[in-house]
């Protein structure tokens, strides 16, 4: 008994969590089902900002966003329109006032979007309700920026009309037209950046004498003659041609008054109200749900979170200038392009190895430019306004290259310096050879130059192409100079060897008489008969010196690097025939050496 008891217990409390919850999920769910502010107006009634209440119900949405905005003066029932549209009483929906004063002040979004199906992607369409023009106690200012907010959020602006279109209505329509010219023509090709709002003119009168709602806007979308030249007048009928121009992106729908006691229309139902008037709201309904489309912004479709975004970009642009204009709109959306473009500029540049030459670096930079200015003319928001944007991209760009080209000035200097620097290391080195050879300074020499010459490149390569040649020229005279003096000098110690190797090493004769000639004629009949200037210009010196370069410098041989060791090696071997190789092969020598006269059987003495 008792754990039956304990069993029912334990499923009345499991039982009680769900109730809790769904019941939570939803109190959540009717949380969203009413109107929220998104934007507001500050205290002075000029400028706007943004609500947080109505933005967290937005940004709740995770599929695409469509928008409705209702926009016309105030007391024009647009509220009231809102509400029929979405099947909701006035004490549910949308507030309605019976009073003077407008009721909606900013702009309201009601918090449940409606789901449909659009193109098989399945779209969240929000219904935003707007502050009526030209109400009391506000600025014109405030009124365009009302108007333009909801011109560039919508994706079908429904343009609320009592009785007839007045000429304050089409000149109102300016920043619209503007708007959609700026990206006309993109939406109608395949490049998608920014789709701007279906025009939809709902007039609401009981009859229109025999014209049909579209005659009425196509009659007051024709010109008005200007005889006197008035400047507002021109303006307007440039608006005209405009609208008439886009009349695609533009339709005209008429919606018959619902009862003609309008105070009390918040308490009729669909069977009270005029019939004809329920048959042509069911049918304006069909055509808003025609006509929408997902809010298109650079490419793809908006969610909750971007929606938020673009709407947070849109109110800067708006509140920054006296007066709402396309520019300043279409120089925020191309903010974010214009820094992406940038990026790949300086990605391209940045892939380069610099030092480059001068006419290579803007070669390349021309190149960057004129795929990355491509690239933004293919993304970029904006048709004529567009300009100060591309102006304002070519002024970073030509930042950036002015960098690159200080960084390629640097990095060339600094190539340049390293090179000047080993050349001239070497240049010292050659003048300190052991073995002074003209061969090896001249191959030393023209090394330099070349791999200076390939190696060195950028802006810097002129300059120190200067000084290289100062360098490498006194070098040169400095090793001419002293060239004959020091092989003078080594031919004469050398001779002095091989006359102390042909006697008491070798003991070859020839050898010996040949390096005593060598001596004679370097010291007495050179310094008798030969000039210091006529040294090196005489046939029997250039002979010596080919000689002497021979065998100090090859491509296969360099006796200055190997003099040491090729004399160490010969010593030894010269240590070792004397000393074993003579007990090996007797008495016998290859080479006329020095023997003693007298007895032959006398050992001759080493």
């Amino acid at each position: 008994m008792t754990l039956s008891v304990s069993i029912k217990m334990d499923w009345v409390f499991v039982v009680s969590i769900f109730v809790c919850f769904f019941a939570s999920g939803s109190s959540s769910l009717q949380n969203f089902r009413r109107a929220f502010p998104i934007v507001e107006p500050d205290t002075g009634h000029t400028k706007l900002r943004l609500s947080r209440e109505g933005l967290e119900a937005i940004e709740r949405i995770k599929t695409p966003i469509a928008a409705v905005a209702v926009i016309g003066p105030y007391r024009s029932g647009k509220s009231f329109l809102l509400n029929q549209l979405l099947s909701l009483s006035c004490y549910e929906g949308f507030g309605v006032g019976h009073m003077r004063d407008t009721k909606t002040k900013g702009i309201w979004v009601w918090g449940t979007p409606v789901e449909l199906d659009i193109d098989g992607v399945k779209t969240a369409v929000l219904y935003l309700d707007t502050e009526g023009f030209e109400s009391i106690g506000k600025s014109n200012v405030y009124d365009d920026r009302i108007f333009a907010l909801a011109t560039v959020m919508s994706s079908v602006l429904i343009y609320n009309l009592p009785e007839t279109i007045r000429e304050a209505d089409i000149s109102r329509l300016s920043f619209a037209v503007e708007l959609a010219e700026e990206f006309y023509g993109r939406v109608k090709g395949q490049d998608v950046a920014f789709e701007p709002a279906k025009l939809l003119w709902l007039i609401q009168r009981d009859f229109l004498q025999g014209k049909s709602v579209q005659d009425m806007v196509n009659e007051a979308l024709q010109r008005v003659p200007n005889y006197d030249g008035n400047r507002n007048i021109d303006q307007v009928n440039q608006i005209r041609d405009s609208l008439a121009i886009m009349g695609d992106n533009s339709t005209a729908f008429s919606l018959p008054q619902p009862h003609l006691q309008r105070t009390k229309l918040c308490d009729m139902k669909d069977g009270e109200l005029e019939p004809i008037y329920v048959k042509k709201r069911e049918q304006l309904k069909e055509l808003v749900a025609s006509i929408i489309r997902p809010k298109i912004v650079q490419g793809k479709p908006l969610n909750g979170k971007e929606f938020v975004s673009f709407l947070e970009q849109i109110l800067e642009a708006l509140n920054k200038g006296e007066i709402p204009s396309t520019g300043s709109l279409i120089e925020v959306f191309n903010k974010g392009i214009l820094e992406r473009c940038l990026k790949l500029y300086i990605e391209r540049m940045d892939a380069l190895g610099l030092p480059l030459s001068e006419q290579s670096l803007k070669q390349i930079h021309d190149r960057s430019r004129e795929e990355v200015m491509k690239v933004f003319d293919e993304q970029h928001f904006g048709h004529h306004h567009a300009k100060r944007s591309v102006t304002r991209l070519d002024e970073e760009i030509h930042k950036a290259y002015k960098n690159f080209i200080l960084a390629n000035e640097y990095r060339s200097s600094k190539l340049c310096e390293g090179l000047y620097t080993r050349c001239e290391e070497k240049m010292d080195q050659l003048q300190l050879l052991r073995l002074p050879s003209m061969a090896k300074f001249n191959a030393g020499f023209l090394h330099c130059n070349q791999s200076f010459e390939v190696e060195c490149v950028g802006p810097s390569k002129t300059s120190y192409e200067q000084r290289m040649m100062k360098m490498m020229g006194k070098s040169q005279s400095l090793f001419i100079k002293e060239y004959n003096h020091r092989l003078f000098n080594w031919l004469v110690a050398f001779s002095l060897v091989m006359v102390v190797l042909g006697r008491f090493v070798i003991k070859f004769i020839l050898i010996e008489i040949g390096a005593w000639i060598l001596f004679i004629f370097l010291e007495t009949y050179t310094r008798m008969f030969w000039s210091a200037e006529s040294l090196y210009y005489n046939p029997i010196w250039h002979f010596i010196v080919a000689t002497w370069e021979t065998l100090v410098y090859s491509p296969i041989l360099d006796l200055d690097r190997w003099a040491i060791p090729i004399c160490v090696m010969l010593m030894i071997f010269v240590l070792y025939w004397r000393c074993f190789g003579r007990k090996k092969h007797g008495n016998r020598s290859l080479l006329p050496l020095y023997n003693h006269k007298g007895d032959s059987s006398r050992r001759r003495s080493d």
